[in-house]
């Protein structure tokens, strides 16, 4: 199936008043998950490759996107191509070349002011080359090791005065918030500040977007969509998944050496991670 934009698929799920699910890739074995699990729960998805994973790879960008995007043709089901928190210009600005047709650019760490000019720039950069760019306002912490913020730590919940400024002054087409989940979460105990989210919906006039969506309990997440949440993604489930597996097959086979003998049960646990969540949207 052609690939399709996740321009396309939020836009659905906003006339249809669900959600799209938004699924992390790693290595490959997560891109043939995420198709996988799509073509099972027959629902559309987002393959994001952050720039955590394109620094893994040795900082080639190139060689990820291309296997992604090459899982994404061979499916049946919709699949959109995105790259995830970018905060390096140079990596937003290779993204069209690569078969990206969104960023995320995060600069969420820095000052407000800064936050809102350096996207700015980023999100004309983006639309002058036909990229649909998300950014991030508030902290919702959690990635490399860093530790979940408090929630009534100041700037971390996402402001919904700030935020339809920021969205104004930015121009960005969808935004990232800060409404109670963590990033890096095993445990599914997160709970989210519905109010806030209905707040956020009636401020501003773009999407919202969820991270750190694995921690967060299923009713949670269908009560975030309800009060106005659109695109939910998924990163640390599918690891989880994939790690609880690889042990499970080693523990029980501790001689073996071939890859492909425990990479079958990780794919096959994350594509049930996946159609499980995508399980969830509702419509």
């Amino acid at each position: 199936m052609p690939v399709v934009s996740t321009r396309e698929l939020v836009g659905t799920a906003v006339a249809a008043g669900t959600g799209v699910a938004a699924f992390n890739v790693i290595t490959l074995e997560h891109a043939e998950a995420v198709a996988e699990g799509a073509e099972r729960a027959g629902r559309p998805a987002v393959l994001q490759i952050s720039e955590n994973a394109v620094r893994f790879h040795g900082g080639r960008l190139a060689p990820i996107a291309a296997a992604t995007l090459a899982v994404a043709r061979a499916s049946t089901a919709p699949l959109a191509l995105h790259l995830d928190h970018v905060v390096t210009p140079e990596l937003l600005e290779a993204a069209p070349g690569e078969g990206f047709g969104s960023v995320m650019f995060d600069a969420s760490a820095l000052p407000y002011e800064e936050n809102l000019a350096v996207t700015a720039r980023m999100t004309a950069y983006g639309h002058r080359h036909g990229v649909w760019v998300e950014a991030e306002l508030g902290r919702v912490g959690g990635k490399d090791g860093e530790p979940p913020p408090g929630a009534h730590t100041p700037g971390v919940r996402t402001d919904p005065d700030e935020a339809a400024a920021y969205v104004a002054k930015t121009g960005i087409d969808a935004l990232a918030v800060a409404v109670g989940s963590s990033h890096a979460m095993t445990e599914r105990t997160a709970a989210l500040d519905h109010g806030l989210i209905a707040r956020l919906r009636a401020a501003v006039p773009v999407p919202l977007v969820l991270h750190g969506s694995s921690g967060v309990p299923d009713h949670e997440i269908r009560a975030a969509i309800a009060a106005g949440m659109v695109k939910i993604n998924v990163g640390t489930a599918l690891n989880t998944a994939f790690t609880g597996a690889v042990r499970e097959y080693l523990a029980a086979h501790p001689r073996a050496v071939d890859p492909r003998k425990h990479l079958v049960p990780a794919r096959e646990a994350m594509a049930g991670t996946v159609a499980g969540f995508l399980g969830l949207l509702p419509g």
